[in-house]
């Protein structure tokens, strides 16, 4: 039987990448006020950005519910396929106990489920290996088995443009922010065993804390796996472009590729957030 991955829009895959690997997504959502909107579906970037400008309402954000999951599943499984589901951490989002709940609803049909451990394009990585590992024939529980053993390997970092995200999502006091954004101070935001945590932060120009995460994500050049590297931005082209020339010409990766943060994760982060994700190679890689 084939097998199809599956994630949710967490993973900020492009739609290009999609396309090429087949890979299904399930939205989470983002709600203005009464308003609800589904990651992706109903909401581009342009747009979410559009609405925080002019609602007057700041956007939350809410996990893919295991009815949605169940409805997918179904229907992948009807179509004669097997189902893999990696998806956003479950020390972040209710979103991955909520694929659990849908595939233990269906019994011992052929589905696995992978905990990412990490967020935007942390997932979209391993999305990308497992669909590359199904169109190699490898069975759905080892390919859930290798996903799982690379979990620990990838490698997430970005850096904010602004604080008044992180504020009024609830991960910094208001204090925090005025001061942080008064002083130019630019967090580098690193995913560390399924949660975020604050490694560093710079004070001066964005373009240096720029800088200072591609000094971050090439200490060790040797240990990077040469197969895909993720540059993920919110509305900041620019710096995502930048960087990803710089990176192709180190020529450290055959896939160095550009993804745009969708409405959920841009939530958190806010406009000119720009991050690199990679997968570490295992220790007994050459």
């Amino acid at each position: 039987m084939p097998i199809k991955i599956v994630t949710d829009s967490t993973a900020d895959l492009s739609p290009e990448l999609k396309s090429r690997y087949g890979i299904e997504v399930i939205p989470l959502v983002v709600h203005f006020g009464e308003e609800v909107y589904y990651d992706g579906v109903d909401l581009t970037q342009e747009e979410f950005l559009e609405k925080v400008k002019t609602s007057p309402h700041f956007p939350k954000t809410g996990q893919a519910t295991p009815a949605a999951f169940l409805e997918l599943f179904r229907r992948l499984l009807a179509e004669g396929n097997e189902v893999l589901y990696v998806g956003l951490s479950a020390e972040l989002s209710g979103t991955y106990a909520s694929a659990c709940l849908a595939a233990q609803e269906l019994g011992n049909a052929p589905i696995a489920t992978v905990d990412s451990r990490n967020l935007s394009m942390g997932i979209g990585i391993l999305a990308l290996h497992a669909a590359e590992m199904a169109e190699q024939g490898i069975p759905l529980q080892e390919i859930a088995a290798r996903l799982t053993a690379m979990t620990p390997r990838v490698r997430t970092s970005f850096i904010v443009d602004t604080l008044d995200f992180l504020y009024k999502g609830g991960r910094l006091t208001r204090a925090q922010a005025l001061v942080g954004n008064v002083l130019q101070i630019h967090p580098r935001i690193e995913v560390v065993d399924g949660k975020m945590c604050v490694p560093e932060k710079f004070r001066g120009s964005k373009s240096k804390a720029n800088a200072r995460l591609l000094e971050w994500a090439t200490a060790n050049k040797a240990r990077i796996d040469n197969n895909w590297i993720s540059v993920t931005h919110c509305h900041d082209t620019e710096a995502a472009n930048e960087l990803a020339t710089q990176l192709r010409e180190m020529a450290l990766a055959r896939n160095v590729v550009i993804t745009e943060a969708g409405a959920v994760i841009s939530t958190h982060c806010g406009p000119g957030t720009v991050g690199i994700i990679y997968l570490e190679k295992a220790e007994n890689e050459p």
